[in-house]
Formats: structure tokens, C-alpha cells, sequence
């Protein structure tokens, strides 16, 4: 299995920023991400634990459910069945607040379930495209809550990324 994370700075309060990750109908706003459903809500809020995403990108389809929410600081999630297959241990995202904004990490433990090759593939394809996916969704959530913000003439911070 192997670990890909993905990080970025957000010029936004780390409530909006949390809450725009959480709703994953968000993801659409990159041309990688074609759909997201959430089919069942969670126990205390509708993208919170137990809650089950349906998420279709142009090169798959992820069955996933929340298995931690904890507002607005982080939150856990399980691919429990994926195509093309691949093996799932942990999703997380954790948020923080830094002197310009918000930082999110983005990180997932996963391995793609062929017979042969599997380390090759799990490393030389999964790991770019899904760092590629996950750099965009971040780029766009950047996009909708940095315009969004009204600016404060009296102290100006500028979003950073990685």
C-alpha cells in the first residue's frame, strides 16, 4: 500500500474551507470529477459519520464511507468498493488554521488490486492521477472561497499552495 498526500493553503476560515471539503458535490467543479452522490447521510450531519459518497471520476467509480467527523478539523472516509479495484485502508482530511488562511491535508493509503504489477501500477499511476485529482479539488475550493470573501482593505493575506 502507499500513502499519497496532497497539501494546500486556503485564504478562508477554516470553517468555510471544512465545510466545502465535507460536501463532496463540490469535487464536480473539476473536469476530473464527473459526479457526486451523497446516497446516505450521516448520524449528526448529512456528510458526517456513516454518511456514503458515491464519486465517479473520469478514470473510476468510489463507493466511500465516513468513518470519523470531527468539525472543522478533520474527517476520515473508507473506499469500501471501488472500479477499477484497488485497495482501501484510510482517507483523511485534517485541516488547521494558519496566519494566511486555512492548511488542508490530503491523504490517502491506498493500492490498486491486480494480479500482477500491482506495485507499479499502485506508484507509476494511481499515485499521480489521484495527487492530480486532489490538487484540482483543492484548486477549485480555493477558487470558490477566496473570490467569495469580501476583502479587508485593513489587513490583505494572500493563499499560498503547494
Amino acid at each position: 500500500m502507499e500513502t499519497i498526500t496532497v497539501e494546500r493553503v486556503i485564504a478562508a476560515p477554516i470553517e468555510q474551507v471544512f465545510d466545502w471539503c465535507a460536501t463532496t458535490t463540490n469535487y464536480e467543479r473539476t473536469r476530473w470529477v464527473l459526479r457526486c452522490t451523497l446516497t446516505h447521510p450521516g448520524q449528526d450531519a448529512p456528510y458526517g459519520v456513516g454518511a456514503i459518497r458515491v464519486h465517479t471520476w473520469l478514470i473510476g467509480r468510489f463507493d466511500e464511507r465516513v468513518t470519523r467527523y470531527d468539525p472543522p478539523r478533520s474527517f476520515d472516509y473508507v473506499v469500501d468498493r471501488s472500479f477499477p479495484p484497488a485497495r482501501h485502508k484510510i482517507g483523511t482530511m485534517t485541516f488547521t488554521t494558519v496566519p494566511t488562511g486555512t492548511k488542508v491535508v490530503w491523504s490517502t493509503t491506498v493500492e490498486m488490486a491486480i494480479p500482477v504489477g500491482t506495485a507499479f501500477a499502485t506508484h507509476w499511476i494511481s499515485r499521480p492521477v489521484i495527487s492530480h485529482v486532489f490538487g484540482r479539488i483543492l484548486r477549485a475550493c480555493a477558487a470558490d472561497l477566496e473570490t467569495s470573501r469580501t476583502p479587508d482593505t485593513s489587513q490583505r493575506s494572500t493563499g499560498s499552495a503547494r
